[in-house]
């Protein structure tokens, strides 16, 4: 008895059509993140480089000059990489509540719809909005908007993913009904080749 509890409770619940893998998600967040946020940092530099090449072109002194080129360097290398942490982990926390709260819902509600991706959507966005800094009445102000914003995107977005979601399965089965049928057919040639043999061998 407890080798069967155990090995159902080792089991995997199956996740329901249409979702997608929390973890997976989770870590293309955080790779588009820090790839925002790099860039983000990055384009943003270039008017700081400029007025560090302003300084070396007023600046005789070669030493003077190495010195300021360095440290334009290192400060923009830690503003980038600063920009990509901080992108990463943002997006990163968005996604995974995000996709966190769609597989939640359709846990609870046993099913998965758009409404699914409209309640995690608006609630993701509250939520983000409650935790940024500022006063109580603008936190409330971005928790109502984000509530808003987050269905008004959730809802196409929802939409368009299962159709996807749809048609992936529909070509999926298509092509397992294909594959069948190539195996129904190959195993009725083979039949009729080993029935050839036969009579040939008597």
């Amino acid at each position: 008895m407890s080798k069967e509890n155990g090995a159902s409770v080792s089991q995997e619940m199956p996740r329901k059509a249409g979702t997608v893998n929390w973890g997976t998600a989770t870590i293309i967040g955080v790779f588009a993140g820090m790839l925002y946020g790099g860039s983000k940092e990055a384009s943003a530099s270039v008017s700081k480089d400029a007025e560090v090449m302003l300084k070396l072109g007023s600046t005789p002194d070669k030493r003077e000059q190495y010195r300021l080129m360095r440290d334009a360097m290192e400060k923009r290398f830690i503003r980038v990489t600063r920009g990509s942490i901080v992108g990463g982990v943002r997006l990163g926390m968005f996604t995974a509540a995000f996709y966190g709260l769609q597989d939640l819902f359709a846990e609870k509600r046993g099913v998965h719809d758009v409404f699914n991706v409209v309640g995690a959507g608006s609630t993701t966005a509250a939520i983000f909005g409650l935790i940024m800094p500022g006063s109580l009445s603008w936190r409330a102000r971005n928790v109502m908007m984000g509530s808003l914003l987050g269905a008004g995107f959730g809802f196409p977005l929802g939409w368009l993913q299962l159709k996807l979601v749809e048609k992936a399965n529909e070509e999926r089965s298509a092509a397992r009904s294909e594959a069948d049928d190539k195996g129904v057919s190959r195993s009725g040639v083979g039949a009729a080749i080993e029935r050839l043999e036969e009579n040939l061998g008597k």
